[in-house]
């Protein structure tokens, strides 16, 4: 009785495992659809299919290929930021789940140190020695852990040529100082994130971009205080559209933003400033919070593939990390017909100044490590003092000398009519009485 039972309970269990193994298949039939998330910034990545121009939407691409591979329909959830501050504040206030963020440097080591990356799987990442060795173990990773480079570029001027002339800028030996020019006041914009607008006084000011001490910042955040009454306004993204339809004329930005937007404008033109500048390093990481690191790491490695990764550096503009990508007569080709014009040599312009020749600095990172075991948390001083610059008299003063004028013109053309209406009452109750007068003789 009991090696009946035994081999009944035997049956059963088998027929439960086969049960199991149906469903595992199940799992990985057609019309089972997984989902990564996917932050990054705006206007970030090649989102469009325009072959004439060599691009084509890679998320779309990313699902056909994994479908094609397993045979599993993934849908990748899309999402964008504006700052690196946008960004950190989202993973660390928000119960949202991402599988993919693509930070700055800075950005990077800050979330190192706070042990919210998950380390990679380099053997997963068969793409990977696509990447240039000068774009591995970079400062904010040094050991190669947690990051793929997506992109990189330089910091400099966009200028309007049909209202900016070269003259005006000499006066400023190409340098900082054209943003703080008065004579564009309210054409002008500056960076809407504290570490790109500080950045700015500090090179025109030949300070210290690294400095742990306050007072430094301080004297910068003066800086920048002098600036904002001429500022048309503090941007981001939003600065595609004034510069490329010329309701502003000169900005702070970086060089392929530049290059997207002199394609729609052919006034405008750019320049790195003699005091130096920033150079930034985007990358590929995983949230530790991330719900498919597996998914995440296919994600990588298809988006650093050569035709992923050519798509991506035509449509967004910036210098490319992946060997593959800058070695190819295609992408050169590409790069020359989507950007360059008789004023402007986009290779040039991406490529053709060493950091060195930049005179590069890197504000607030490598030093990040130090500042933490400051007296003062110099990355907290800086965000406070942006913060009392953004909502001390937030409405620049141009706008209310604009706002001013424009309420004086309808206030006097209020007067005008009040006192051109109680001239004609006058006129009309003189004519009344002078009829009423002649009336009056006729009887």
């Amino acid at each position: 009785m009991k090696i009946k039972l035994l081999a009944l309970l035997l049956t059963v269990l088998a027929l439960l495992l086969c049960s199991c193994g149906e469903s595992d298949e199940s799992n990985l039939a057609s019309d089972k659809t997984i989902t990564i998330n996917v932050y990054n910034w705006g206007e970030y990545i090649s989102d469009e299919d325009n072959e004439e121009c060599g691009l084509f939407d890679v998320n779309a691409g990313f699902e056909e290929y994994y479908k094609e591979k397993y045979g599993v329909t993934v849908k990748v959830n899309y999402s964008t930021y504006a700052t690196n501050e946008d960004m950190y504040a989202k993973l660390t206030n928000s119960a949202v789940s991402y599988d993919i963020v693509i930070p700055s440097d800075y950005m990077i080591q800050k979330m190192i140190e706070n042990d919210m990356l998950l380390p990679l799987d380099y053997s997963k990442l068969t793409n990977y020695g696509n990447i240039s060795d000068d774009f591995k173990n970079l400062d904010y990773d040094p050991e190669n852990k947690f990051t793929v480079p997506y992109t990189y570029g330089m910091l400099g001027i966009i200028y309007n040529s049909e209202f900016v002339k070269d003259e005006d800028i000499d006066e400023h030996n190409w340098g900082w100082g054209l943003l703080w020019d008065e004579q564009f006041a309210g054409k002008i914009l500056q960076f809407n994130n504290p570490r790109d607008a500080f950045a700015t006084a500090m090179f025109k000011g030949g300070l210290d971009i690294n400095s742990d001490k306050p007072e430094v910042w301080e004297e910068a955040l003066e800086e920048l205080k002098k600036q904002k009454p001429i500022l048309q306004g503090y941007v981001n993204d939003e600065i595609f559209n004034k510069m490329k339809g010329a309701s502003a004329y000169i900005a702070p930005y970086f060089a392929g933003d530049f290059l997207t937007m002199a394609a729609d404008n052919d006034d405008l033109r750019f320049y790195y400033p003699s005091e130096g500048t920033n150079y930034f390093v985007d990358a590929f990481c995983i949230p530790k919070t991330s719900k498919n690191p597996e998914l995440a790491h296919e994600y990588i490695n298809y988006m650093i593939s050569v035709e992923a990764a050519t798509a991506n550096a035509l449509y967004i503009g910036y210098a490319s990390p992946n060997k593959a990508v800058v070695e190819s007569e295609y992408y050169q080709e590409m790069l020359d017909y989507n950007y360059s014009t008789d004023n402007i040599d986009a290779w040039e312009i991406l490529y053709g100044k060493t950091k060195e020749e930049a005179n590069v600095n890197y504000p607030y990172s490598p030093a990040y490590e130090d500042y933490k075991h400051k007296p003062v948390d110099i990355q907290a001083h800086v965000t406070a003092l942006w913060e009392s610059l953004k909502t001390k008299n937030s409405t620049e003063p141009w706008i209310h000398i604009t706002s001013g004028a424009i309420v004086a013109g309808v206030l006097g053309l209020a007067i005008h009519s009040t006192y051109i209406k109680k001239k004609r009452s006058k006129f009309y109750r003189d004519r009344d009485r002078e009829l009423r007068k002649q009336k009056q003789m006729k009887k």
